[in-house]
């Protein structure tokens, strides 16, 4: 089956809006984070190898992230339930937004990995909505913290 795929967002396009629920049932609108920074951040699954280096670097970092006006949130298919219970594991501190079918996922155009695995993207939004950094990279995981942090600080030597 050929199709017409789906514009992926752009630097320079606006965010496109949406709602999930959060690892407590909390309905989060992205248009609430309007005035901040936002480090989002979309990740194939809960409590596997390189989700859990993903997240956890963004946890190490997230003060670091955080320093000026910016806040990190993380989106994958996984309940809140699973949400909830990784969060807790590995002391999250930041919100983790269930996208059960995978609607915001495609909003953005995340591409899946082998055509199967939901794909690794972060975007850096601005305080007025306009992504200015995309970072796709699934298995250097690491790499997303470390360019989401050199977009957020561009006087910062690269690393």
């Amino acid at each position: 089956m050929f199709g017409r795929r789906k514009k992926s967002v752009a630097v320079g396009d606006k965010a496109p809006d949406f709602e999930l629920a959060d690892q407590n049932g909390q309905t989060v609108r992205l248009s609430s984070y309007r005035g901040k920074t936002l480090v989002l951040y979309f990740y194939p699954k809960d409590d596997t190898y390189y989700c859990v280096a993903e997240s956890v670097d963004f946890r190490d970092h997230y003060s670091e992230l955080t320093s000026g006006n910016a806040e990190v949130v993380g989106v994958s298919s996984d309940s809140a339930d699973s949400h909830r219970e990784f969060a807790a594991k590995y002391k999250l501190p930041f919100r983790l937004l269930s996208d059960p079918m995978g609607k915001v996922r495609r909003l953005y155009g995340v591409p899946a990995t082998f055509g199967m695995i939901p794909g690794r993207v972060t975007y850096v939004i601005d305080e007025g909505g306009i992504v200015r950094k995309i970072v796709n990279s699934q298995f250097n995981p690491k790499s997303h913290v470390a360019e989401a942090l050199d977009s957020l600080s561009p006087a910062r030597p690269k690393r």
